[in-house]
């Protein structure tokens, strides 16, 4: 198996959907190309972080790539011990484009379904209220120092 590297958003019934998969998560860039060059509305992560990487960063990296992007964000997340070696954090997640925890599972392990509205108008007002599609400054905006 090997890493993808080509960017995919896909239209669905409930919106224009950025996929991407745990460690992805670590890469900004990456849902910056799904927001503005691929129109997505709503950002997929399915993932399973580990125990300590997940306590440290799962919800902090969630909340941070909605609120960059003005996405929704979905992320599923594998939870458990799957070995004396590995155990999965867990923490299925719904997040708005405000940042907003809309969607969550009783407990970071539990095994099930969670549910949150998409609220299209909520995706149009973040983005209205905060125009960064319109005040972006691309990375050549930016002039490099070294003090």
């Amino acid at each position: 198996m090997f890493p993808g590297n080509d960017i995919v958003a896909v239209d669905s019934p409930v919106g224009r959907l950025g996929l991407s998969v745990c460690y992805d998560l670590r890469f900004p860039e990456l849902y910056q190309q799904l927001r503005f060059q691929h129109e997505a509305q709503i950002l997929l992560v399915p993932s399973a972080f580990t125990t300590i990487t997940g306590q440290a960063h799962w919800e902090i990296l969630l909340r941070a790539r909605a609120i960059e992007t003005q996405c929704y964000v979905i992320a599923a997340a594998q939870a458990g011990k799957h070995n004396e070696k590995r155990e999965s954090y867990g923490d299925t997640l719904i997040i708005d484009p405000w940042g907003t925890v809309v969607g969550r599972l009783p407990d970071r392990i539990s095994t099930g379904i969670t549910v949150a509205d998409i609220d299209f108008s909520l995706i149009d007002s973040v983005r209205a209220k905060i125009p960064i599609a319109k005040q972006r400054k691309l990375i050549e905006f930016w002039k490099s120092a070294s003090l």
